[in-house]
């Protein structure tokens, strides 16, 4: 994962897991924490609309709380609406947009495709933060 926060090996970093009944993984969330914050890497669910991503993010909020994080944050681009929905609707504000971001990230990956989700040019990056209570 290439992102204006740093250059991340999903597989190394610390997350949870839903797993089906034949032990399969389902859904899979990779965060990491520095200092306050809590980052989330990566969501990815192979079943949508089960409730598999809202209980992961909540695992990650709840871990967030529990190590005196004060904000979780993502960074998703400006092509992924379903994101973008999926975090609002749980709590996430738009924090910042990093312009051209993903020019940079392409220096480093340049198999991330120029066009994305619904024809739209990925181009800048979007940081969503929710505060924690």
């Amino acid at each position: 994962m290439v992102i204006s926060s740093g250059i991340y090996d999903c597989s190394a970093l610390d997350g949870f897991a839903v797993l089906n009944e034949e032990d399969k993984i389902i859904g899979l969330i990779t965060y990491i924490i520095k200092n306050t914050e809590c980052e989330i890497i990566s969501l990815d669910s192979t079943e949508e609309g089960k409730g598999i991503g809202t209980s992961l993010v909540q695992e990650v909020e709840n871990l967030a709380k529990k190590k005196n994080c004060r904000i979780v944050k993502l960074i998703t681009t400006n092509d992924n609406l379903l994101a973008l929905k999926f975090y609002q609707k749980r709590g996430f504000i738009l924090s910042k947009i990093i312009l051209n971001a993903v020019e940079e990230a392409r220096k480093v990956k340049p198999e991330i495709p120029l066009i994305g989700n619904d024809g739209i040019p990925i181009r800048d990056e979007i940081v969503l933060i929710k505060v924690l209570n």
